[in-house]
């Protein structure tokens, strides 16, 4: 096996177990918050500083900034010199692209399908379910009131959003930015495993 599979997610969707699990039955290794701690350790930044910037999109003007380093290369003595926001953004693009390198994987959220764009053993996925479905799991993980738990999805969804049509040139959510979009409440949780489990052979098996 050689597929990177990236998944995206809505928020209480399961996503990033069902992500964990499809490493687990592969036998490859995943990623989630750990990518920001290599990251953090290749880049000589601390951990924190990429959590709070985690799936966060910055001011436009950074943005533009960022994108001309990104798409031009950059030298270490310009990457000293920049914004904090333009560090972390770049190393975490880095990092995505070493660990693809470095063999299969499961790499759940931050943009990885774009950072990954050119490879032609990436999977890229979006799990999502209906919205109640997802109140429901957020209420039941983190012991909330409907009307919280309602609110964390939507402030999660939004950030999500924005960070990923911030960086790329797609749609957060909309099914023609991936491969395949696909609803973990139709199936639940170990169908879908087995879903993506059997897409991905079938997707190796295309280029035998």
């Amino acid at each position: 096996m050689n597929t990177v599979i990236t998944i995206s997610r809505s928020f209480g969707s399961n996503g990033r177990e069902i992500g964990k699990r499809v490493a687990e039955k592969l036998n490859i290794k995943w990623y989630d918050k750990d990518l920001l701690k290599r990251a953090a350790e290749e880049s000589g930044l601390c951990t924190e500083i990429f959590e709070n910037h985690d799936e966060r999109p910055t001011s436009s003007f950074l943005y533009n900034l960022v994108m001309d380093t990104y798409s031009f290369g950059y030298s270490s003595s310009s990457y000293i010199d920049m914004p904090i926001g333009h560090k972390v953004f770049l190393a975490q693009f880095d990092a995505i692209k070493k660990i693809a390198e470095e063999g299969p994987c499961v790499i759940i959220g931050r943009c990885a399908d774009y950072a990954l764009a050119e490879k032609e053993n990436c999977l890229n996925l979006f799990i999502h379910c209906d919205y109640n479905t997802r109140v429901k799991h957020v209420i039941d993980r983190f012991d909330l009131s409907e009307e919280k738990a309602k609110d964390m999805i939507n402030k999660k969804d939004k950030q999500r959003s924005n960070y990923y049509n911030f960086y790329s040139n797609k749609k957060w959510g909309k099914a023609e930015s991936y491969n395949m979009s696909i609803d973990s409440s139709i199936l639940g949780i170990d169908g879908t495993v087995e879903l993506i489990c059997q897409l991905v052979n079938d997707f190796e098996k295309k280029d035998r």
